[in-house]
């Protein structure tokens, strides 16, 4: 677009007494300047035309703020998205856009008011729930630098899905890392254990939490600042391949224990035949588990190492051993492990068989390369499963306000910018409950979880919104509509002398403006979003009045 016509646009707008161009505005630089030219022309309001304000308003915000003005009196006009990305091609049309874009924010910033951000005492302490890897190094990391830690685990033991690895592919021992793991978390007089736990109830927001939990010590109330989401994964089980009904068809996990123990089916295995994708990658999980590749080619290699004669057969739709785990796919290669693709709407079977008086597992399957069906006599059969969320995550989610995603995995607020976050402030995620993946990212990500429930707890206060809805209680009837929309539990509905009202807490308010919509009065408003302000944007873009009071009539 051509940036200096927008910026001589802008010159020639009514109240406009400041305008200039800047080539990043979110540099230190940029938004310096910003703060020098509210104080040299004594600006009460600032519009900034960039980018989207999801990524960068906080930065302009706190420009304002440093120059000594409300930073509710900031206004952000996206023409990067909405104009010069989607128009590229466009030029005159897309600086078309953009004057009208700037036109609309400068309706709204007249009439933007100063709001409040108010203080939130912050309890010290946290919650982590899930006794995992991910959950343990979370709670070790936190207890580390001061803080009392509740770690609260469903199971009667420490480790979760761990405790059937005994491995990685890089040969790493994983019951020799988990058992000291364990060892350092009860080692550790700050992490409190609760296990056999269940959650009975949670409430509070940011700073100040109160979950009641019932374990094998009896049932207490915990109060904490933080929580932090660690609930782990588990194996799907098939029905398919003859799984469940013979003793030769085992999971990935169920394959690895038997060679841990050198079982003698694994050391007298002549053949065995590892299918990919089962369970995964399907109509009802349409989702790559991502660790399954990794884990075939590990058992690969560890048959290989007991028994160099062994047939390994992999049949796959496509590898994703990721990183530098590719090298242990092409040495399982190099070692001879056969390597089969199969398409999905030819996928393998698998049978009984006697021969010779032994009982074998036939599989078949079809070889799009040599474009031949090929039968494969196995001794024992590994089925890579899907890895699949818990059934609680869907109590837990109710419970913190934590989003899942379209698997019932837990979905970050933000994939890039807060990747360990909630929108719920105040609630964490970290390890395989995010999505699985390998250990060492689980580990990863539970030190990143940590040191963001350390960048909450080591304040006295959060700060809290001031961009809240408030409720007009003349104008409200009670019907409830409000309070059965909010999905953070911000609304109640209670008896007064003139019947039934709706009442916020600011606390819980996060601004999503659904109440706002929902209610049929009009009693409730958005602060910042109020509906002269948007109006005044409708009518910036549409100059013609009958278009705005059909838009205020329909609005009524």
């Amino acid at each position: 677009m051509d940036v200096p016509s927008v910026i001589e646009y802008a010159w020639r707008l009514p109240n406009v007494v400041h305008a200039q161009g800047q080539l990043f505005s979110c540099s230190t630089e940029s938004t310096k300047q910003i703060m020098e030219a509210i104080k040299e022309h004594g600006l009460n309001r600032v519009i900034v035309a960039a980018c989207t304000p999801r990524t960068h308003e906080p930065t302009f915000r706190d420009s304002l703020k440093e120059g000594g003005l409300n930073q509710y009196f900031f206004e952000f006009a996206n023409i990067r998205e909405h104009c010069s990305w989607v128009h590229s091609k466009e030029k005159e049309e897309a600086t078309d856009k953009s004057k009208e874009l700037l036109r609309m924010s400068l309706a709204r910033a007249l009439l933007l008011e100063p709001l409040q951000e108010f203080e939130l005492p912050v309890d010290k302490r946290v919650l982590v729930i899930g006794g995992g890897i991910s959950g343990m190094t979370c709670a070790l990391s936190i207890a580390s630098q001061g803080f009392d830690v509740y770690l609260i685990e469903k199971e009667r033991e420490l480790g979760g899905l761990a405790r059937r690895i005994y491995y990685t592919i890089e040969g790493k021992d994983v019951q020799s890392y988990l058992r000291d793991l364990v060892k350092r978390v009860y080692s550790e007089p700050r992490i409190h254990v609760f296990l056999g736990a269940k959650i009975l109830s949670a409430t509070g927001y940011v700073g100040n939490f109160l979950t009641k939990i019932e374990s094998e010590r009896g049932v207490f109330e915990i109060r904490h600042g933080a929580t932090v989401i660690a609930t782990g994964a588990q194996e799907f089980k098939p029905n398919e391949y003859l799984y469940g009904q013979s003793d030769k068809v085992l999971t990935g996990l169920e394959l690895e224990e038997l060679i841990a123990k050198r079982d003698e089916r694994v050391i007298s295995a002549g053949a065995v035949v590892m299918i990919q994708c089962v369970g995964s990658r399907t109509e009802e999980r349409n989702y790559c588990s991502r660790v399954c590749c990794s884990e075939s080619v590990k058992n690969a290699l560890k048959l290989k190492e007991i028994n160099p004669n062994v047939d390994i057969y992999i049949l796959f739709r496509d590898m994703r051993t990721y990183g530098f785990k590719e090298d242990y796919y092409r040495e399982a290669s190099k070692k001879g492990v056969r390597f089969i693709r199969y398409e999905p709407q030819k996928k393998p079977s698998v049978k009984l068989v006697k021969e010779s008086g032994k009982e074998l597992i036939r599989v078949t399957v079809f070889d799009p390369i040599l474009e031949k069906t090929l039968e494969i006599d196995a001794d024992l059969v590994s089925l890579a499963v899907a890895v699949i969320a818990p059934e609680s995550n869907k109590e837990i989610s109710l419970l913190y306000n934590a989003q899942l995603g379209p698997d019932d995995f837990f979905k970050e607020a933000h994939v890039k910018l807060r990747p360990v976050d909630f929108s719920t402030d105040g609630v964490y995620l970290c390890g395989i409950a995010h999505y699985p993946k390998h250990i060492d990212e689980a580990i990863s990500q539970a030190l990143g979880a940590a040191g963001r429930v350390i960048t909450l707890i080591s304040h006295d206060t959060v700060i809290a919104s001031g961009s809240v809805c408030i409720v007009d209680e003349k104008r409200c009837m009670g019907c409830g509509a409000c309070s059965e929309i909010c999905t953070y539990g911000a609304i109640e509905i209670y008896e007064t002398k003139q019947g039934k009202k709706a009442r916020m807490n600011p606390v819980l308010c996060k601004g999503c403006g659904l109440c706002n919509s929902k209610c049929p009065t009009g009693a409730i408003q958005l602060q910042h979003y109020r509906d002269e302000q948007l109006f005044a944007q409708i009518d910036a873009a549409n100059p013609e009045k009958e278009i705005l009071e059909e838009v205020k009539k329909v609005a009524s």
